[in-house]
This record gives structure tokens, C-alpha cells and sequence, in this order.
């Protein structure tokens, strides 16, 4: 039982660890972690933005309304709670958004730009920001936001430490997309507090010329990443993260996103390179924003 809607997201930590046991052969675990099970936007996106909502709002914010740049989950997961505390979104995406996205914000009642960013960089958050501010609009921009980080070290990265220690486990490898860098970063600071330089954190990035959702190429400077020493970055094509979304699939049963199977790629690639030890893949979202283009891909 929840009292209200934001229990469900606070009350239902931590998310889902799970053993993926196609992947584990002896001397190698495979963990995944299920964001999706987050329920505003199915994805790991809502721990910042209530985060972010929640520190504006104890500080005794006055503004109604909200400007954001979003891919997409950020903007579901901010449409959703300000619904809840009854504010207005204002969501600036990218060029070519996925249709179910820009469907998903206008049924919860957000006005949606479609802007010619071919994606979010610097300059466009930067936009939306002084827009923002000469509408008197409230910005939280969750790519300098400290809150973003905040939330992931105090719940995500934590979880992981504490699921896996809960069976007498440790992880050698943990596997991330970087997008923000708020999740990287923090699950990278908890680990090396925790066990130090045994852990070793692996970035992924969309292939050059690729568009992935939730992810972004590390020239895009997010502003935490710069304070993690990833043991390796991997480059994942569209393609290739569809193509993981159909073998995650097939072999787990799980409907995760392509973030996810790009994340999934790259684990592929760092466990033929390394061999044993306990990996953790860090799972975003889920894939039905992006049945249609998966589908395509598996038709091609």
C-alpha cells in the first residue's frame, strides 16, 4: 500500500538486482540493474528529477512553470511530477524525438518544442536556460544540477553496494551509459569509497554518427565526468544497441531500452576482453518507447 504516487517512486527502492544467468559461467556473475522499475518514466530518470523538484520546492520556489531540455525520459519523469505538485512543463527536445516520447509528454499535459538541435549540447541546455530565465520560468537543467548526482549516490550506487553485499558480493566491473554523468559519476565515487581501485567503471557511448537515447558522446563534456577515471569507454551504434535490446531479449526475457542494450554491448565486449569476475550492467530504461525502431531493425 502507498499513500500517494511519490511513495511509489521513494517507497520502492531500492530497484531490482538481478542475476542474469545466460550471461554467468563459472568464475563470471552478471547483474543487472532493472531502473525501469522506477514508475513515472520507467526509467532511471526519475530519481534526479524528483530530486531536483524536491530541493526547488523545500527552498519555497514561487515559479509555476517549468523549462527543460529533454531526450525524453527526463521530460516524462518532470511531466509526471509536476503534475503531482501541480506545476506546468514546458519540454525543449531535440530534432526527430521518438514519436511515443513527444505522444507520452502531451498526454500528461506538457507543451512540447520541437527544437533543430540535432541533440542536447551545451549550447542547446544553455538556450533553454536564459529562455528560461527572461520568461521567468523555473530551469532545474539536469546536465549542471548538483541534485542529479546527489540522488544516485545516496540511492542507486548505494543499492548496488548493498544488494550485492547482501549475498556476500562485491563487483569487479560496473557498466554505464553516460548521458548526464549524474548516475556514472556516482556509482563511480560510492564504489571507490567502498573498495577502492579494485572496481573498475566502464563507460559507453553512441558510435560516431549514432544516436542513442539517454546517451551521449564524452566530447558533449558532461559536467561530472571529468571527475570519474573510467577503466574503459566503448562506442555502440544504433544498430548495435537494438540488436542488444533483441538478444537481452531472447536470452533474459526483458524488454529493456536501448540505452540498455548498449550498455549490454559493451559488456559483451569488456567480458570477452576481461573473462571472471562480477559485472554489474546498469539498465536505464525499458524498450517500449522504442518498439518501433527496434522492430525496424530487426526486419532490416
Amino acid at each position: 500500500m502507498y499513500p500517494d504516487t511519490v511513495s511509489l517512486l521513494k517507497d520502492g527502492w531500492p530497484t531490482p538486482l538481478v542475476r542474469l544467468r545466460s550471461e554467468c559461467r563459472e568464475g563470471r556473475e552478471v547483474w543487472a540493474k532493472l531502473e525501469f522499475y522506477n514508475p513515472f518514466s520507467r526509467s532511471v530518470k526519475d530519481r534526479p528529477v524528483w530530486n531536483m523538484l524536491r530541493r526547488v520546492l523545500e527552498a519555497g520556489e514561487g515559479r509555476r512553470v517549468v523549462y527543460e531540455a529533454t531526450s525524453g525520459n527526463v521530460g516524462i519523469a518532470l511531466a509526471a511530477l509536476c503534475n503531482v505538485y501541480g506545476l506546468k512543463l514546458k519540454a525543449f527536445l531535440p530534432r526527430n524525438p521518438p514519436p511515443v516520447t513527444v505522444k507520452l509528454l502531451k498526454i500528461l499535459g506538457a507543451e512540447v518544442v520541437e527544437t533543430d538541435y540535432e541533440t542536447i549540447t551545451p549550447e542547446f541546455w544553455r538556450w533553454v536556460a536564459e529562455l528560461a530565465e527572461k520568461e521567468e520560468a523555473l530551469n532545474l537543467n539536469q546536465f549542471e544540477n548538483n541534485a542529479n548526482p546527489e540522488i544516485h549516490y545516496e540511492t542507486l550506487a548505494n543499492e548496488i553496494v548493498e544488494q550485492l553485499e547482501a549475498i556476500g558480493r562485491k563487483p569487479d566491473y560496473v557498466v554505464a551509459g553516460i548521458g548526464t554523468s549524474g548516475h556514472i559519476y556516482a556509482i563511480y565515487k560510492r564504489l571507490r569509497e567502498r573498495y577502492g581501485e579494485s572496481v573498475k567503471v566502464v563507460g559507453v557511448q553512441p558510435a560516431p554518427g549514432s544516436r542513442i537515447p539517454g546517451i551521449k558522446r564524452v566530447e558533449t563534456k558532461p559536467k561530472w565526468l571529468r571527475n570519474v577515471e573510467l577503466y574503459a569507454l566503448f562506442d555502440v551504434s544504433f544498430e548495435e544497441a537494438a540488436l542488444g535490446v533483441i538478444e537481452v531479449a531472447r536470452r533474459e526475457g526483458l524488454l529493456v531500452g536501448l540505452s540498455s542494450g548498449a550498455v549490454y554491448q559493451a559488456y559483451k565486449r569488456l567480458s570477452a576482453r576481461e573473462g571472471g569476475g562480477t559485472y554489474v550492467l546498469v539498465f536505464p530504461d525499458d524498450i517500449f518507447k522504442y518498439v518501433d525502431a527496434v522492430y525496424a531493425v530487426l526486419q532490416a
